[in-house]
């Protein structure tokens, strides 16, 4: 009797382990070995067949990991169905958009080009993720923050894969170690990016339209916009700023008097550990401000709301 009794309760469920508690690890752990092996391979037996595999896996990988990861965080309303959709639409969509606008009313890459590509880039970005959000039942900056991440790392991923893909030609013949280098530059920085930069945005666009009950531009998108723009626009830009500023402190007379012709000289060999300083700081102080306005928005987002108590004389 007792025995029967032991053997009807059921036994206590095994906790679950870390690859069912972080999926997006688990993801990105297994890609990464994937896109590894593909790389080794290739190196190894030199079949260029592969070569499609390493610039989608490489190009897809971090962001496909991060929005796991912000659809852990996002509510009900933000199916996975929904995410998958803004991921396409941001990378398709926008790169077509930017595609088309960019070579329409921009020239030769300059200061105030690359400006301009912030503002179309994210304009287009923040299309595809109005048209994505348009029939959702209700807002919140919480949903807007991953949607707006979802698109951004869309659009990062498809970017990615082109740039990869015209890594591949060199003067040389095609060059595999390029491809491999630029996929791993572009994965480190894409936490900081398109993904950051449209997360910031659809927080504030769905901020607003939980007032509403429904998307409409106003200041406070409009801002954000201008804002987003603007840290696109630095970190595009921050190549050229960091060399003017190391010829401005280190220049010789020849690199000086280039300057004042408008010709754009190359840094000497001297001055290059200077120029990449100077590089990666503006680079780390443009990546540090935009995660300091989405922490801003995301503990707004994920406040908890105050409970009013009615008084002893309302209903």
């Amino acid at each position: 009797m007792t025995q029967t009794m032991l053997e009807a309760v059921p036994a206590a469920a095994e906790p679950p382990g870390w690859w069912s508690r972080r999926p997006w690890l688990g993801m990105f752990l297994g890609g990464l070995g994937l896109w590894l092996a593909t790389v080794a391979v290739t190196f190894a037996t030199g079949n260029p067949n592969l070569v499609p595999t390493i610039i989608l896996l490489g190009s897809f990988l971090v962001p496909v990991a991060f929005v796991t990861y912000a659809f852990g965080h996002a509510d009900e309303v933000v199916t996975a169905q929904r995410i998958f959709t803004a991921f396409v639409y941001g990378g398709v969509l926008g790169t077509l958009g930017a595609s088309v606008l960019e070579a329409a009313f921009l020239g030769q890459p300059s200061g105030p080009a690359f400006l301009g590509v912030g503002l179309i880039e994210e304009a287009v970005k923040l299309a595809a993720l109005w048209l994505v959000a348009r029939r959702l039942g209700r807002y919140t900056m919480r949903d807007g923050i991953v949607l707006g991440a979802a698109v951004g790392f869309g659009f990062a991923a498809f970017e990615s894969a082109g740039y990869a893909f015209n890594a591949l030609f060199t003067a040389g013949g095609p060059s595999l170690l390029n491809v491999v280098e630029t996929e791993v530059l572009r994965g480190i920085l894409a936490p900081v990016g398109h993904g950051l930069w449209t997360a910031i945005l659809g927080g504030t666009l769905f901020g607003v339209a939980a007032r509403r009950g429904r998307l409409r531009l106003s200041r406070a998108v409009l801002g954000s916009y201008v804002l987003v723009a603007l840290l696109h626009g630095v970190w595009d830009v921050s190549r050229g700023i960091a060399v003017w500023l190391t010829l401005l402190l280190t220049g010789t007379p020849v690199q000086r008097l280039a300057l004042q012709l408008g010709q754009a000289p190359a840094v000497t060999s001297d001055q290059v550990h200077l120029f990449t300083l100077l590089n990666w700081g503006l680079l780390a102080l443009d990546a540090l401000l935009g995660l300091l306005l989405l922490h801003r928005r995301w503990r707004r987002a994920t406040a908890p709301v105050p409970l009013v108590i009615a008084g002893r004389g309302q209903a």
